[in-house]
């Protein structure tokens, strides 16, 4: 057995034992804020890595990281300004675009899943995918303007799913 089927075969090991152990363990709440391109990666790879693991992963999305799922993500996206940075560059105007273009060019020529198929990976994977509903509302976004399977709930009902899994995020 090579070095790395062992350590596979050990982590595999000490998973199934913490999951049979605390079954909380088995469960990933995510919470994502921010819609940039380069702050949707995160609560994406990391759901669907954790569903990938067996977990039960649900990505709450609230404020500007609702434009993550919602139908029209890829130009919401794009033309989002990046985080405010003290770069004489970043503050002139069209950089945020010009920045999310270099990033999508980059994510193609390196093979990194792009949005759009981390989206449909997580939904495969069984990933929820919750919108608040309190944050649509005040942003004036009708139901419909959301990817099809995207849930709908309260900010009261998800702290209920991060009370019971074992990983809870911030980002």
């Amino acid at each position: 057995m090579t070095d790395e089927a062992r350590v596979r075969r050990i982590v595999r090991e000490e998973i199934e034992r913490a999951i049979r152990k605390d079954p909380a363990s088995k469960r990933a709440a995510i919470i994502a804020s921010r819609g940039t391109l380069d702050w949707a990666y995160p609560p994406l790879v990391l759901s669907t890595a954790a569903a990938a693991a067996g977990m039960e992963v649900a990505v709450f999305f609230t404020s500007q990281g609702l434009d993550i799922v919602h139908r029209d993500f890829a130009a919401k996206l794009a033309a989002s300004p990046a985080e405010p940075t003290p770069d004489l560059a970043a503050a002139l105007t069209g950089m945020g675009e010009i920045a999310a273009t270099m990033m999508s060019s980059m994510s193609q020529t390196k093979s990194v899943a792009t949005i759009r198929e981390l989206l449909e990976a997580a939904r495969e994977a069984g990933v929820r995918l919750i919108a608040c509903e309190t944050t649509r509302e005040l942003l004036g976004y009708p139901r419909d303007a959301f990817l099809p399977g995207v849930e709908f709930g309260s900010a009261a009902a998800f702290l209920d799913e991060a009370r019971e899994a074992h990983l809870a995020l911030f980002h």
